[in-house]
């Protein structure tokens, strides 16, 4: 069977087997058992439904190809896994199971004892939730030796591109507060969804704020998301709740993204922050990085999105996302992945492990 083929049929089996956001457990049985066949018993670790295949560290580098094993919950009336001329169509094709395919075919087809650097594979659960329930983080804490991989290629859908770094979130309630009144005679309260409006206004003349990390323009940018506020159509509303996301550049701490958060309200509204997530670093030192650009050939762009290469940062695991599926098809309706750019990934990837030395 020729390597397309291959690749694509591979890709289709992992499609089929449904693994939506905290139902992985199949799809990590499936995909142990492989390991056990091409790994030696004690280099397979299983954490919950994450694998760990192989160990960091030793008298080689050691590189990692990472990739979530979750999707996201199917839209109505997907259609069934098939493959269709060049598109291998099913949820999480592009996101990311193409990615496990290459990889898979990489293990099955490299002398893994020969490479010049060591080879290891994280596949893990609860990618597609909330920052802190991320399966990585529990991968990351049970295997120590985790914190000597010299390069984590995270295997997100970037078009055959390698993006580096990536944004930071925040994700903070704001309260408006007011005093609920007859809407006939609103002057008797104050309308907290009214209070609301000049921080509204702001945000809509507001224009993205480039930052420069390592020669790539990061956009910094305030979104609403969600609002909340009103009980009844004829009472002036006395609470009012927006959901503000701030993404930010690599480079800007925490600390330094909530201080923003907190000139931007300015003391019009209480803030409650529900999810923080740091951004990722962009890997300028690293010379496996280099060498990854060399021999794959691949664009490089700024990561405008939040990927686990963050958490591999606070690691202190220099990290990029490249990856074969696309990123326009990630949790679309219909999802699908492109062949061509299955083998693209493959064989760029096979030449940067085989010439990482």
């Amino acid at each position: 069977m020729d390597l397309a083929s291959r690749l694509a049929r591979r890709t289709l089996e992992l499609v089929r087997i449904p693994s939506v956001y905290g139902e992985e457990a199949v799809l990590c049985d499936h995909l142990e058992a492989w390991a056990n066949a091409h790994f030696a018993c004690e280099c397979v670790r299983r954490i919950g439904d994450s694998l760990v295949l192989g160990h960091a560290g030793g008298d080689r580098p050691t590189v990692a190809l990472v990739g979530h094993l979750d999707t996201v919950p199917p839209h109505p009336g997907d259609p069934e896994p098939h493959i269709e001329g060049e598109q291998v169509v099913g949820l999480g094709a592009s996101d990311m199971k193409s990615g496990i395919a290459v990889a898979q075919a990489l293990v099955e087809d490299l002398d893994l004892e020969r490479l010049p650097i060591h080879l290891v594979l994280v596949l893990y659960e609860k990618e597609e939730g909330p920052h802190q329930d991320s399966g990585l983080k529990a991968v990351l804490e049970s295997c120590p030796d985790l914190s000597a991989i010299d390069l984590a290629v995270v295997q997100e859908p970037t078009d055959g591109v390698v993006q580096v770094g990536c944004v930071g979130s925040i994700h903070a309630t704001l309260i408006f507060r007011g005093r609920s009144a007859h809407s006939a005679r609103p002057w008797q309260g104050e309308n907290a969804i009214h209070k609301a409006g000049a921080l509204l206004a702001e945000l809509d003349a507001r224009a993205p704020e480039v930052v420069k990390v390592g020669g790539h323009g990061f956009r910094e940018v305030f979104s609403i998301t969600t609002a909340e506020g009103g009980r009844y159509r004829n009472v002036v509303p006395e609470r009012f709740t927006l959901n503000l996301n701030y993404r930010f550049a690599p480079g800007r701490s925490l600390d330094s993204a909530k201080a923003e958060v907190e000139r931007l309200v300015a003391g019009r509204a209480e803030i409650a922050y529900t999810d923080l997530a740091p951004a990722g670093a962009v890997p300028e030192g690293s010379p496996l990085y280099r060498r990854l650009l060399e021999a794959t050939g691949a664009q490089v762009a700024p990561k405008q999105a939040w990927t686990d290469v963050a958490r591999l940062t606070e690691a202190g695991i220099p990290a990029v996302n490249y990856g074969p599926g696309l990123s326009a098809q990630a949790h679309q309706a219909g999802e699908y992945c492109l062949v061509p750019h299955l083998v693209e990934a493959y064989h760029g990837l096979r030449r940067f492990l085989e010439g990482a030395g």
